[in-house]
């Protein structure tokens, strides 16, 4: 078997730090959509905007807990697991709307924009704190500068 295929990574798992780091961050925020949500759809928002939230939040930490187990086994499998896990990833928050669309306590409208808000809100959240160096793989350095 070529070398390409059986390689692994035996360090660290930045991804896991990454994830940890997105989580943290949305539970920060998490207060002001939950918020904005209550004040246009009410209470229907806030429950809403709460599910929506522990969708964003498990979606990446589910992310970041695939790419740690399978660099560890090999790289081609964390690239498989990387692409495949993502469309897996979108199949289950698709089928975790589709199982309350219809509930007495939901607004698909406040979900929707939790969902969409939070994801691309906390990853570009993130890039500010993601060090793009194999020098420091993950998040930057306390003390290192912008």
């Amino acid at each position: 078997m070529s070398a390409q295929f059986t390689t692994r990574l035996d360090g660290p798992g930045p991804e896991r730090e990454i994830s940890r780091d997105i989580a943290k961050r949305g539970l920060m925020i998490a207060p002001v959509l939950v918020g904005v949500c209550t004040a246009i759809w009410g209470l229907h928002g806030t429950w809403s905007s709460l599910y929506g939230f522990a969708l964003v939040l498990v979606n990446f930490l589910l992310s970041a807990a695939l790419i740690t187990m399978t660099a560890r086994i090999s790289l081609a499998l964390m690239m498989g697991a990387t692409l495949f896990g993502y469309l897996m990833r979108l199949g289950l928050i698709l089928l975790a709307v589709l199982l309350v669309r219809h509930a007495s306590w939901i607004s698909l409208p406040a979900l929707g924009l939790t969902i969409i808000v939070t994801h691309l809100g906390l990853l570009v959240w993130e890039l500010r704190f993601v060090s793009a160096s194999l020098a420091f793989p993950g998040l930057k350095p306390r003390n290192v500068s912008n």
